[in-house]
């Protein structure tokens, strides 16, 4: 005897209820609790199994049956776009490009539109935000030429997937998934349920008939993409389109890739002809560089397989206020805290009536810990007053203790750093013994702690 069942699933969270609620018990979201249909087959008044309504559509195959035959990615000039995807745009992916309004998402996007409809066939490029002509605006203002790239004004789902069958594009971009709205779901436009639903569709789409689309997320102030990551579990990659908007640069950083390397970083520069890829971004970041200066030191950082060299610069200044300010622009502030205190504790110095301002050349984000050594040097520096050698690069986790630690990918680090013409390198001296291959032209300078790292950094004072 079968019975049918109800339940309600929080499309946000996933919490289920037996009856429906406006607002998610955990969640706090309203409007985001769908009804789910079940069937139970009982044996008197013990449920045996739950299964959902209908039988499904499709069918187990072998994994020797199946074959990958035409889902060769698609390859494009815009090489830091296509190293951040893993080499290419895989044919049937759903991707999702995330960040702040205005930090030039259209337009990096109508760019890869282009070369796509140039290289590899149709692409259409929906917009819910502006209309054809705003659009074909930007494309000249860009030079942007391409027959076979379509553009549309349309924010209703169903509308979409029938420009796409009479279309039959390779490329489907919409921009953006907020302003996109299924026309049987009553809930608002924008909201979670609405972006999630679309989204999945979408998701459908692509894995059904091999177009690949690509998603534009705006994120709010909370830092979220349409929710609390409403959309990251649909999608196959998720990319976020990261930099100040004082800054000429952007950084494109891979963040889900079920394609290729996470945390991989693609670097642009912001001008006039719009998203302009930088090939040597450690040089682009290091050109405007002040030799011998207090407080400047260069950090050998990784952003997935890419090795980058920034410079940090520290300044220490004294302060009559019993709470001296710490201030980090680029780093961890709760790093900068840790480093400020090893400082304090194991080198004795006098920080306490200092305040402490770090940043970041360029508008990057460092997370990593090898930075560690760089910033505290910087920091010991400022505040001695002692430039740091001009052809000395930094690489170094510091621990509580004062000692440093080593980091991963130390080789490629320092090819890096012999290919900018630095000459020295200060590491953690057991990362020294395990290295096999120390790239020609550079001097390693192995220290246990900070205090040698100091002893050996700074030049001596006038």
């Amino acid at each position: 005897m079968a019975k049918k069942h109800s339940q309600y699933v929080c499309q946000n969270c996933g919490r289920v209820t037996a009856a429906y609620m406006g607002k998610c018990p955990k969640c706090g979201e309203f409007g985001t609790m769908v009804e789910k249909v079940l069937v139970a087959e009982t044996t008197g008044t013990a449920v045996k199994h739950a299964r959902a309504i209908g039988r499904p559509d499709t069918k187990p195959v072998r994994l020797a049956e199946v074959t990958a035959d035409g889902f060769d990615r698609l390859k494009l000039p815009l090489a830091e776009f296509s190293r951040v995807l893993g080499g290419g745009i895989v044919p049937g992916s759903l991707i999702l490009v995330g960040g702040d309004p205005g930090i030039g998402k259209s337009t990096l996007l109508l760019d890869v539109a282009a070369l796509v409809a140039n290289l590899h066939g149709v692409t259409l490029y929906v917009s819910g935000e502006e209309s054809s002509r705003q659009i074909k605006m930007r494309a000249d203002r860009l030079g942007l030429k391409a027959d076979d790239l379509y553009l549309v004004t349309e924010t209703r789902l169903g509308n979409i997937f029938r420009h796409v069958d009479d279309l039959q594009p390779r490329l489907l971009i919409v921009d953006s998934i907020q302003t996109t709205y299924a026309e049987d779901l009553t809930s608002a436009v924008g909201g979670v349920s609405q972006v999630r639903e679309c989204a999945s569709r979408l998701q459908e789409l692509a894995k059904n008939s091999g177009v690949t689309v690509i998603l534009v997320g705006h994120v709010p102030k909370e830092g979220n993409i349409a929710g609390p990551r409403v959309l990251e579990h649909i999608v196959d990659t998720v990319l976020y389109l990261e930099g100040d908007p004082f800054h000429r640069y952007r950084l494109l950083r891979s963040v889900k890739n079920r394609f290729g390397a996470t945390s991989e970083v693609g670097v642009f520069e912001m001008g006039e002809k719009g998203m302009v890829e930088v090939p040597n971004p450690s040089e682009a970041f290091l050109a405007e560089r002040q030799i011998n200066a207090p407080g400047s030191t260069i950090a050998v950082t990784m952003e997935g397989t890419r090795p980058l060299l920034v410079e940090i610069q520290a300044l220490a200044s004294s302060t009559t206020f019993p709470n001296p300010r710490r201030t980090a622009n680029g780093v961890d502030y709760n790093r900068l805290l840790l480093i400020t205190a090893v400082l304090m504790r194991r080198v004795r110095l006098k920080l306490h009536d200092k305040d402490i301002f770090v940043n970041v050349i360029g508008g990057l984000q460092i997370d990593e810990p090898a930075a560690d050594l760089s910033v505290a040097i910087a920091i010991a520096s400022s505040v001695k007053d002692r430039p740091v050698h001009a052809d000395m690069a930094f690489v170094g986790e510091i621990g509580l203790s004062g000692e440093l630690r080593a980091v991963s990918q130390l080789e490629s680090r320092l090819k890096e750093a012999v290919k900018l013409g630095f000459k020295r390198c200060v590491v953690p001296k057991t990362a020294v013994r395990r290295l096999t291959n120390t790239p020609k032209g550079l001097k390693l300078i192995g220290c246990r702690n900070l205090v040698e790292a100091m002893d050996a950094a700074l030049l001596p004072a006038k």
